[in-house]
């Protein structure tokens, strides 16, 4: 009698996590979404915790989030995952501004993002 199951958004040998509302910029985080596409995990894991970038803290938790739903929602094998995808999208845009001289307003633009990240489990070579 129920609804039936919502088809899947993903293959089934990849998995998926979103993060919305960042508080940078897409142009700041699609520059380390660029370091850690195409890259295993755990290589991406590392080069995200040793990255000066500010944000790049909230980028790690999201790509844990992604292998933690591989692992435990779909049975994929975390040795094997790779990020096949990382992309940023723009997101609300705060309007905020700042008197300036001989009575003029100075317009600050305080943007946020989102990121999506996909890692897929990639095929055994013999």
């Amino acid at each position: 009698m129920g609804q039936d199951k919502n088809p899947r958004r993903v293959a089934d040998n990849e998995a998926m996590a979103k993060l919305r509302m960042l508080r940078t910029s897409p142009q700041k985080l699609n520059l380390l979404a660029a370091m850690i596409r195409g890259k295993k995990v755990d290589r991406a894991l590392i080069d995200l915790t040793f990255s000066k970038k500010r944000i790049a803290n909230d980028v790690r938790k999201c790509l844990q989030s992604a292998i933690a739903n591989a692992e435990n929602n779909h049975n994929l094998d975390v040795d094997e995952l790779v990020v096949a995808e990382a992309y940023v999208g723009k997101n609300l845009t705060l309007k905020r501004g700042r008197p300036r001289a001989r009575g003029r307003f100075g317009r600050i633009i305080k943007p946020f993002s989102e990121l999506t990240i996909k890692v897929r489990q990639a095929e055994e070579h013999a």
